[in-house]
């Protein structure tokens, strides 16, 4: 527990070091998954002293979720875990609709309960905002049912800067995650701020920008099929990126460490930012996401990193 942060205002801890899970079951997210492997994954995270699990509905359509809820389960030890997970969106005949309306928001956390196989949630948030439900009536739908005890704190995901404003109208609001890494980094100038001033933890997503970020690119590599539409791997950016990505990797030679170690622990210098939630699908990488916490910047290399990607 020593090195464990606190969740924004709350009273939640959980390792700055967590696993995003839609690796876990998201099969509508990553081909191929291997559902037993997902459940070792998860497994082996909390064996190894990751206490914070992040999830949504969206992830395979609830079937991350199941399958977290059935490890859980398996290893009794559901209080010493904390779970993330994100209500919405609805699918109807292959449309992804998004309703933040409060009954809908009560109803999906009665759902996701079961499939947790659980009474509570730690940490509900909701995944993306619709157009028409007023943000501060969404998250006290969401306060109700805190105060009824099945969830324990409030997020929000994918939310502009003027919907958090509306959302935390009442101050109720306690984590957001948001998109940000080294390449994106728009966060640092409206969401830092403001997150920092209000108590509000920022998690960021995509931390790794989708592997770009973790040294495995190279200027001749083949694009996998499934990036070639993201902007990051447009040519000239593309180039650019791996140009900067080299000059990390002599940093991380010289510390013995993976260029994602790196990156990863930057983040945790930011004064904004309470955890990271790298992906992982395989057992290696859940591994090697967690030698971030044995990696120690000067304030010269954060600087560095810092220039780097300006």
């Amino acid at each position: 527990m020593e090195n464990f942060v606190p969740l924004g205002k709350t009273d939640i801890f959980v390792n700055p070091i967590g696993l995003g899970a839609n690796g876990v079951g998201g099969h509508n997210i990553h081909p191929n998954l291997d559902e037993k492997e997902g459940k070792e994954l998860v497994r082996v995270a909390i064996d190894n002293g990751i206490n914070f699990i992040d999830t949504a509905y969206y992830y395979g359509l609830g079937r991350s979720e199941e399958l977290i809820g059935e490890v859980m389960k398996e290893m009794g030890n559901r209080s010493d875990v904390i779970i993330a997970t994100k209500i919405g969106p609805k699918i109807i005949d292959g449309q992804r609709i998004i309703d933040n309306s409060p009954t809908f928001l009560k109803e999906e956390v009665d759902k996701c309960l079961k499939r947790l196989q659980t009474d509570y949630i730690d940490l509900m948030y909701i995944h993306f905002p619709d157009e028409h439900t007023p943000k501060d009536e969404a998250i006290g739908a969401l306060k109700e049912l805190k105060d009824e005890g099945k969830i324990r704190a409030i997020g929000v995901s994918n939310f502009t800067y003027e919907e958090l404003l509306e959302a935390n109208k009442d101050g109720y609001v306690d984590v957001y995650q948001g998109h940000y890494n080294l390449i994106r980094r728009e966060a640092e100038t409206e969401f830092f701020p403001y997150t920092l001033k209000h108590s509000i933890a920022y998690i960021p997503y995509f931390p790794l920008a989708s592997g770009l970020l973790t040294g495995k690119y190279a200027k001749d590599t083949e694009i996998p099929e499934a990036r070639k539409k993201s902007p990051f791997f447009q040519k000239e950016t593309y180039n650019a990126i791996v140009e900067k990505v080299d000059r990390l990797r002599k940093m991380a030679e010289a510390k013995e460490v993976e260029v994602a170690n790196l990156v990863l622990a930057w983040y945790l210098t930011q004064e904004a930012i309470t955890a990271i939630i790298p992906g992982a699908k395989r057992q290696d990488q859940v591994s090697n996401n967690l030698k971030t916490a044995n990696v120690t910047l000067s304030e010269e290399e954060k600087r560095q990193i810092d220039q780097i990607f300006k």
